[in-house]
């Protein structure tokens, strides 16, 4: 199902989107647990700056949550998993590109870790037992998916997805895929800070302001009030 419009005026498109979306899942989208921290993670290092690239599900609402995380300093709205040529909203929305919609992440090491990026993850920004889904959104481009930088990143994932495997974490296996040497392409300008921006959109309303508000209430220490936003002056198309 496409859940997202191109323009904001189509009100009632969206209400029809949400209708669908309480008769699938009546009990909205996910359910937030907090998951054990990463047995392995990346050293922080001496750098200040570091680069993930995660997928979800609608990237409105992992942007979203990310925006509210301490030492995060950047999170972008994009396409990662096909081509230059096909990252574009209207095609990656065929599912037929290979892309899913994504976020990439910035964030300071010395903040937060990789892990707690990771476990904040599979907490509350999405349901990585889905397969190409999550909550009203099916297809392929909602597939939850991690982009690591270098194989280090890609490392820790696969060792973190195991372990909550192994420790039934969630009733059914973690279908989260680590796909690795994939660019990641920023999204259109207005997908950029949109649940900020968007804050009564029903869409919002119902899958992902949940979200936000499970981040704060089980990470508190890692949520900030006020969000980073892209608009602050970091590109995007």
């Amino acid at each position: 199902m496409r859940h997202k419009l191109q323009t904001l005026t189509m009100a009632a498109a969206v209400l029809a989107v949400v209708a669908v979306a309480i008769r699938s899942h009546p009990a909205a989208a996910e359910t937030a647990r907090v998951v054990p921290l990463p047995a392995i993670d990346m050293p922080p290092g001496d750098a200040s700056s570091a680069v993930v690239v995660l997928a979800g599900g609608c990237f409105w609402g992992v942007q979203g949550v990310y925006q509210h995380v301490k030492g995060v300093t950047n999170a972008v709205s994009g396409y990662a998993g096909g081509d230059k040529k096909t990252a574009d909203y209207e095609v990656v929305s065929t599912g037929r590109t290979g892309h899913a919609e994504s976020v990439q992440l910035t964030y300071d090491p010395r903040q937060i870790s990789y892990g707690r990026l990771l476990q904040i993850f599979f907490s509350v920004a999405h349901d990585p037992t889905e397969v190409n889904r999550q909550g009203p959104d099916v297809g392929t481009q909602y597939r939850s998916a991690i982009f690591p930088a270098n194989t280090e990143q890609a490392r820790v994932a696969q060792a973190y997805i195991a372990q909550l495997d192994q420790t039934h974490a969630f009733k059914k296996p973690i279908a989260t895929r680590i796909e690795l040497d994939r660019a990641f392409y920023p999204a259109e300008a207005y997908h950029q800070d949109f649940l900020v921006r968007n804050p009564t959109s029903p869409y919002i309303v119902f899958n992902d302001l949940p979200k936000v508000a499970d981040l704060k209430r089980l990470f508190p220490e890692a949520y900030r009030t006020t969000p980073v936003l892209v608009s602050a002056g970091q590109p995007s198309r």
